[in-house]
């Protein structure tokens, strides 16, 4: 998939190029949690700056309601800066979020199954299990064709006059 570009101009706005208008932060969020990758470069200079309007969405959520970072968390962060390990703290976060993304979708396709499999699931199932064979009985009993109705043209034909 290629990453949709956005532009950040000198005075600060920011231009989604794909959608021809201009963007908030908001809006970039709302790409990327559609699954969007995006891109963003600094108009003037053509630096990659998207790390740092990343930062920006995360500071901006984190302000919110229910932060994912604790202070705790952060601190530690902070003290990998300048730190030995600090190479290898980026590849060790990252595979610690991919392999919890991976065990969310897989959660979720366990619950799935498991709610494909409730009683009203498997009644639905079964209702629709004797409905084949409902028909398969009318076909069988009446003919392809046919059915229990009586023919209204055969009506009066077997009472005597």
């Amino acid at each position: 998939m290629s990453k949709r570009i956005i532009k950040k101009y000198a005075n600060r706005r920011l231009y989604d190029a794909k959608a021809s208008k201009h963007i908030t932060l908001q809006g970039i969020r709302q790409l990327i949690v559609d699954g969007e990758d995006v891109e963003v470069i600094d108009d003037t200079s053509g630096e990659d700056i998207t790390r740092s309007i990343l930062l920006q969405i995360i500071s901006e959520q984190e302000l919110g309601g229910r932060p994912i970072l604790g202070s705790s968390l952060l601190a530690q962060l902070i003290r990998f800066y300048g730190h030995p390990m600090q190479d290898y703290m980026g590849p060790f976060l990252q595979t610690s979020v991919d392999a919890f993304m991976q065990q969310q979708q897989q959660f979720a396709q366990q619950m799935q199954k498991t709610f494909a499999n409730t009683p009203a699931a498997a009644m639905n199932a079964l209702a629709s299990q004797n409905m084949d064979m409902w028909n398969v009985f009318q076909k069988t009993f009446f003919g392809e064709g046919s059915t229990d109705k009586p023919d209204p043209d055969d009506a009066g034909k077997d009472k005597p006059d």
